[in-house]
């Protein structure tokens, strides 16, 4: 696992120099609401944007390589890009940003995509897939990245079109996890610059699935301190704690799961434009790997479960420990109470009442109910 942390990490780098991008918390349950909300009643095939409202312009990055070349520009169109297709073996194209459906239609015509693949690029927060087109593949997956500086798990939706010599990509949100296969194309005499589209795309899905083992980490760390901090404090903060970490667990599971059975679709159906040398071994390894995520999600969340259990039966105990205090309180003073009340009472002719040692006497004989019941409760251990 440390070999996949390191490797994710170094994905992890952003284009502004090394630190992380700042994104908000995206809570998955609105977008599919939003998403069903805005498809109700429309056509299939009726393009437009459900996710964060944006006006700033999409970012297109294009790379373009075989062995012995290798491009990489930005555009203002994608049909700038139709004359790249014939002079590289392999091209490229990567979209941040969702909200220009007029961009994501020229796309489509230039590439040929279906109009299905366009709708279900532009409605996020839908469940991962896949489908195949005569020309194409189509992956559409959840991409979690850990920002350090919140403490929350971002996620994404990341849509995949692999075609026989180029691949695109559309993100919701600039900044990503692919600089470490930017950094390879751009190394002369790497495996990726001698192999096809459908290699580019592997590496594409390894990147997002190298990044949960980078949340996996911080998760770890998260439950040694809180297993640490649950037994010297109890208090409300630490289920609090115990409660987003269930949380984050959940919605990293929803995010992982669909994976294992996207990859072994592409191990075992043998699509068109994936070739046999890479969904075998490559696309296998990647298999191997969210079969550990898995695993280790799973784990994580049978050892946060417990840790509930276990906060539940400290503050149970702590509870009791506290009723059984006021409880031993409250039986020892009841014979003291009853004595005084009894001595309280307005008659006439009370024993010991007038005698200049009464009030002597029944602090005495107080005293002696008192430490009789304490020392009875000490000798059955109830406290």
């Amino acid at each position: 696992m440390e070999r996949r942390t390191d490797a994710a990490m170094k994905g992890l780098q952003k284009r502004d120099g090394g630190k992380a991008a700042v994104r908000h918390r995206v809570k998955p349950s609105k977008k599919v609401s939003h998403a069903m909300k805005h498809s109700a009643g429309q056509a299939p095939g009726t393009l437009h944007h459900t996710g964060e409202e944006k006006t700033g312009k999409p970012r297109i990055t294009v790379f373009g390589y075989d062995e012995q070349h290798e491009i990489d520009l930005g555009v203002s169109g994608i049909a700038e890009c139709a004359g790249l297709l014939e002079r590289f073996k392999v091209l490229w194209i990567d979209i941040d940003s969702l909200h220009d459906v007029a961009l994501i239609e020229e796309a489509g015509r230039v590439f040929g995509l279906h109009q299905l693949t366009l709708e279900d690029i532009l409605q996020t927060g839908q469940r991962p897939k896949i489908e195949e087109f005569d020309d194409y593949l189509f992956l559409l997956l959840s991409a979690s990245e850990y920002d350090a500086e919140t403490g929350d798990i971002l996620d994404e939706q990341m849509s995949i079109v692999v075609g026989k010599n180029f691949v695109l990509t559309f993100q919701e949100r600039p900044g990503d996890m692919f600089d470490a296969v930017r950094a390879r194309i751009k190394t002369p005499g790497t495996g990726i610059r001698k192999r096809g589209a459908d290699y580019l795309a592997y590496m594409l899905v390894d990147a997002i699935v190298d990044t949960y083992f980078v949340i996996l980490d911080s998760l770890e760390n998260r439950i040694d301190a809180l297993d640490q901090d649950l037994f010297s404090n109890s208090g409300r903060d630490t289920f609090q704690s115990v409660y987003n970490l269930k949380k984050d667990l959940i919605q990293l599971r929803k995010a992982e799961r669909p994976l294992r059975e996207i990859i072994n679709r592409i191990i075992m159906d043998r699509y068109g434009v994936i070739g046999e040398e890479t969904a075998g071994p490559f696309f296998r390894d990647v298999y191997d790997n969210v079969i550990l995520i898995n695993e280790t999600i799973e784990t994580y969340r049978d050892i946060v479960l417990g840790m509930y259990d276990t906060w539940l039966a400290i503050v149970n105990n702590r509870m009791n420990e506290i009723m059984k205090v006021l409880t031993t309180i409250a039986t020892v003073f009841m014979p003291l109470s009853f004595l005084a009340g009894v001595y309280g009472m307005n008659f006439s002719v009370i024993p010991g009442a007038g005698a200049s040692w009464g009030f002597y006497g029944m602090l005495g004989v107080m005293a002696v109910i008192f430490a009789g019941m304490v020392l009875y409760f000490r000798t059955r251990k109830w406290f």
